[in-house]
Order: C-alpha cells, then sequence, then structure tokens
C-alpha cells in the first residue's frame, strides 16, 4: 500500500458513484466489526464519515487502527444485511 494519500470517507459517500468501482484508500478506526470463516464486514471511521469494509480475510476487532484499500461498491449484502455503499477489502493494514 504505497503511493498517494488517503481517501477521506466523506468524500466516498458524499459521491458514491464517482467511486464505484474505482481503488481507493482509506485509513481509520474500526468501530464495528462481524465476521465468521474467514469473511465479514467492519465498519471505519475516519473523522469525516464511517464507511463499510467487506472481507474475505477476516476481520480486525473494533477499536483497532487500519490502512485499507480496495473498489468502492454499491448494494453490498453479506449474511442477510445490506451495506449500501462499501470498500470489498484487497487488503488492510493494522496502523
Amino acid at each position: 500500500m504505497t503511493g498517494c494519500a488517503p481517501t477521506q470517507i466523506g468524500r466516498i459517500l458524499d459521491d458514491p458513484t464517482h467511486f464505484r468501482n474505482r481503488s481507493v484508500r482509506v485509513q481509520g478506526t474500526v468501530v464495528a466489526s462481524a465476521g465468521a470463516l474467514g469473511t465479514g464486514a467492519y465498519q471505519v471511521q475516519d473523522g469525516t464519515g464511517k464507511i463499510y469494509v467487506v472481507s474475505r480475510r477476516g476481520v480486525p476487532r473494533t477499536g483497532t487502527h487500519v490502512q485499507v484499500e480496495g473498489p468502492v461498491v454499491s448494494g453490498v449484502e453479506l449474511m442477510g444485511q445490506s451495506f449500501g455503499t462499501a470498500i470489498r477489502e484487497r487488503e488492510h493494514k493494522v496502523k
């Protein structure tokens, strides 16, 4: 995860169609997480907003500061719950 500065979550939420299917990097604190069998979702907050992250690699626990990279997707459904605008995690790094 090198290169440009992280995108503010608020910018993604303000204009999700602009970011749809584009890879972004955000960083913040995990404020909620749920997972089972290596898959799940967690919510990251950066001071400008909160966004769900869908993971197939396990989820970090609440309170962890992370940097996440992946494409922005809409209409994500996981374990019967809809998450609206989310990031499909390509990788995350605990900070």
